[in-house]
């Protein structure tokens, strides 16, 4: 680096020898963007670095106040205003020009754009000029002019880079204040169809690094997506139909996606809206995988699931296939054989986890994993498949899975339920409303206890033999380990056993002839940045790839899956998009950590999800949670804090086209 300003702390290193060390303690790999193409300049809400002298610091910097005007919006003059002037002063001086008032007068109005805007893009816009201006004005003239600049800008975030699928959560929370809930759902659908599912069970990256979190709470992100999504459903505007075809390809392509899960229809519903022929095959019989028979109705009723899978790809003209399994009715050779010119594999984590203790035996009576478990109930209360539940029930683990296994046990009519977890409550990895939930229901909490043994009785569980822990040292996560308290075993009779502890895939899916790595758990290996498989054309997310994640985390691989299906489609070699190098820049050297905005946000409440009673639900599977009235959708909506940030580089040699991120070339 030649100099530049980051966090207030002024940086020159020009008269140094090369040899001397020249960086920013805590940052790398800002000096180059791609392979064979340095960087520039780096332009950030936090400051500015500039790595070649020969660099157009006043062209950087309209570039970047040029976004800004263009993402602002309106609502204050500082913002509406200064970034317009900003952006048309800078102008003047990257051609060689004067601006009005001189360089005094853009340092103060970039002060007051930083100091003066209500929302964070304002804040943050006008920062990294402001420091500029101060301390290195010699670098705004004499320099040669200049029309454009390499390079590419990239706005987000601290909820937008939380979300796998990089959703823009400020922008659908606009709308939804605004009144304007069809443009929300534009924006949602505009990554995923599954907008309505995702609101009622995303697991909420998004809040947990929202800004309100440091003071009266998270923005209910989820909860106006759900709004959003059902008032745009209740408009009776069809969001699902060939009008939203806008062909990419000069000739028809055809694509086999395995798994109608969140990550096999996202990687669809992409491909679809870009006239690309697509067949959905699945083991099942509906679509939705795991989505469908492991999140009970009462979370996710399955009629609105339904709408945002199978209807939504048959109304864009694709073809649903069920009943066809991988591995068994058809392989990866086949696929191609039968004459499509790429194969996505998008299947699930469909298979249990035993418990690993004594005298374990799947085949007794009584005895579940807990997705074969919630599969039955699944099966019970949608297609009326006879499946009771009776007396005591012992569900052991502490994730969401083991919270739908003990809300759904209940629901069914055992007489008890309990809920086994070798840690604490408040380790447990599920959702803290589940968990609630869950206690508010009347599930009874053993936690510090470990199963050590099941106990059976002519073929059938009686019981399990458990015992106490106690809490140790911390681990390198910041949680507690913890040991068996050494003669503390006791016995907990029951009727019901459910082993809720995770997921795995089936490894008879793939075989040696399909040419596909395996890594040792049995998952696909998979490139994170483009989804490629060790076989030319397949392509692999969600599940399959990743282990048991999210819904969420399945459909941002579906959507980066289909990207990379079109670039091989068209004859070029799936590549890493500038914006997710962008991506990667902010996450290696956290340059959304902190908080480098202006003013405290006034306090404002977070309104509350309305449910159902608890004496109304706990007897069926109607959906506990409701949706946000219109007024406490708007009142939520006014917290968003619109914290968006850019990042500007200047790099010597242009860069490939993206629709994601504007660039200059």
């Amino acid at each position: 680096m030649l100099y530049g300003v980051w966090d207030g702390k002024v940086y020159d290193f020009r008269k140094q020898a090369a040899s001397d060390e020249a960086v920013i303690p805590g940052l790398s790999g800002l000096e180059v963007f791609a392979p064979e193409n340095p960087v520039k300049v780096f332009v950030a809400d936090r400051g500015f670095m500039v790595f070649d002298a020969s660099a157009n610091l006043a062209g950087a910097f309209w570039q970047y106040l040029a976004r800004a005007a263009d993402e602002s919006c309106g609502k204050c003059t500082p913002c509406r205003v200064g970034t317009v002037e900003l952006r048309d002063q800078l102008d003047l001086l990257r051609r060689g020009d004067e601006p009005a008032g001189g360089l005094h007068s853009l340092r103060m109005l970039a002060h007051l754009l930083a100091t003066t805007s209500l929302c964070g893009l304002g804040q943050s816009s006008g920062k990294a000029l402001m420091d500029a201006l101060t301390h290195f004005p010699s670098e705004f003239s004499g320099k040669a002019p200049v029309a454009e600049q390499n390079g590419v800008i990239y706005t987000t975030a601290p909820c937008i880079e939380a979300c796998p699928s990089r959703l823009d959560v400020p922008r659908y929370i606009d709308s939804i204040r605004e009144g304007r809930n069809t443009q929300a759902m534009e924006v949602i659908l505009d990554k995923y169809p599954m907008a309505a599912s995702c609101g009622r069970v995303c697991v909420r990256f998004c809040e947990s690094a929202c800004r309100r979190t440091k003071a009266e709470g998270a923005l209910a992100i989820k909860m106006l997506k759900r709004f959003a999504s059902d008032k745009a459903y209740a408009s009776s505007k069809s969001f699902f139909n060939k009008e939203r075809v806008r062909p990419v390809l000069p000739a028809r392509k055809k694509v086999a996606v395995v798994g109608a899960g969140p990550a096999g229809v996202t990687c669809a519903y992409q491909l679809l809206k870009q006239g690309i022929d697509v067949d959905v095959i699945d083991m099942q019989h509906k679509a939705g995988g795991m989505a469908s028979v492991g999140i009970p109705s009462y979370r996710l009723p399955k009629d609105v699931l339904k709408a945002e899978t199978e209807d939504a790809i048959v109304s864009l003209g694709g073809k649903m296939v069920y009943g066809r399994k991988l591995g068994e009715d058809f392989s990866v050779n086949d696929l191609f054989a039968e004459g499509y010119d790429s194969v996505f594999l998008g299947y699930g984590a469909s298979r249990g986890t035993l418990l690993g203790v004594k005298d374990e035996d799947p085949s007794l009576k009584g005895y579940f994993s807990g997705i074969d478990f919630l599969k039955a109930v699944h099966d019970r209360v949608e297609d009326g498949v006879p499946f009771e539940v009776n007396g005591e029930v012992i569900v052991v683990g502490g994730g969401n899975v083991a919270m739908d296994c003990v809300r759904s046990a209940l629901r069914l009519g055992a007489r008890k339920v309990h809920l086994v977890y070798r840690r604490t409550v408040a380790d447990m990895p599920a959702d803290h409303e589940e968990i609630e939930a869950s206690e508010k229901e009347g599930i009874v909490f053993h936690c510090l206890t470990n199963p050590s043994r099941l106990i059976a009785d002519n073929g059938r569980v009686v019981g399990v033999e458990v015992v106490d822990m106690r809490q140790t040292e911390v681990d390198a996560r910041g949680r507690r380990n913890v040991e068996a308290v050494e003669g503390s075993e006791h016995v907990l009779k029951c009727d019901v056993v459910i082993a809720a502890i995770g997921q795995q895939v089936d490894r008879a899916t793939l075989g040696e002839a399909d040419g596909i790595e395996t890594d040792r758990w049995g998952c696909v290996v998979a490139d994170k940045d483009t989804m490629t498989t060790s076989r030319e054309g397949v392509f692999a997310g969600g599940d399959c790839v990743l282990g048991p994640q999210t819904l969420i985390q399945a459909m941002a691989h579906g959507e980066r899956a289909a990207l990379s299906i079109v670039q091989y489609l068209q004859g070029q070699q799936p590549s890493v998009l500038p914006e997710q190098r962008m991506q990667a820049l902010i996450a290696a050297n956290k340059l959304l950590k902190g908080d480098c905005l202006q003013r405290e946000p006034m306090p404002k409440p977070r309104q509350a999800v309305p449910e159902q009673p608890v004496e109304d639900r706990v007897g069926n599977f109607t959906e506990v949670e409701l949706a946000l009235t219109q007024r406490d959708a708007y009142l939520e909506s006014e917290r968003c804090l619109r914290c968006y940030r850019h990042y500007l580089v200047v790099t010597e040699n242009p860069l490939a086209h993206t629709a994601r991120a504007a660039e200059f070339a």
